[in-house]
């Protein structure tokens, strides 16, 4: 069984700004586990890849915790992206000056639970 929280998979500093990957999350919130990796696997986003990798390995733990669940049976109920630490890079100007480059990373959360009624 599955506590209050769910089945839980994390991917830390991921060199991929959270602007971009947020709105690829966004498309695969709240739907069937099947559904969302179907989607995720079109998207052309980089960010659409590593999420995948962790809406997986979320479903991997859901299926070795509880060997009665099966993958019909789950769906992604939370998946967050934060904002990891940031790269800072020198970029070199003309005339002797600088420019400050961040890489932004990211932390991606994804909790996957089971369908409500399913399990009966």
């Amino acid at each position: 069984m599955a506590d209050k929280s769910g089945y839980r998979a994390v991917a830390k500093y991921l060199l991929v700004s959270p602007f971009k990957v947020r709105p690829v999350a966004d498309a695969v919130r709240r739907r069937p586990y099947t559904e969302a990796v179907a989607i995720l696997d079109n998207l052309p986003q980089k960010g659409a890849g590593m999420i995948s990798k962790v809406i997986k390995s979320a479903a991997a733990n859901a299926l070795v915790q509880n060997t009665d669940l099966d993958e019909d049976m789950l769906y992604v109920k939370e998946l967050r992206v934060d904002e990891g630490p940031r790269l800072r890079r020198v970029w070199f100007r003309a005339r002797g000056r600088a420019d400050l480059l961040h890489k932004r990373m990211s932390h991606i959360t994804a909790v996957l639970d089971e369908i409500a009624g399913s399990g009966e």
